[in-house]
């Protein structure tokens, strides 16, 4: 009976082990981004996001150009 008592592991300690282990799993896979993707998010933060001659763009101006009512 006391040698069961011994080894009987507690709830806190299973969910201190269950969350140790996932910010470990966590932490460790944000620790290793590669370092191509991080000179591609660079060189997309730094390319110009407006292009005048799109379609999109060249329609929000001819319909703003109409005679108000």
């Amino acid at each position: 009976m006391d040698q069961q008592r011994k080894t009987r592991i507690r709830r806190r300690d299973v969910l201190i082990a269950v969350t140790a282990s996932g910010v470990a799993a966590v932490m460790g896979a944000a620790a290793i981004p590669s370092a191509k993707a991080a000179a591609t998010a660079r060189r997309d933060k730094r390319k110009a996001q407006y292009q005048a001659n799109s379609p999109e763009i060249q329609t929000f101006y001819r319909v703003n150009r109409y005679p108000a009512k």
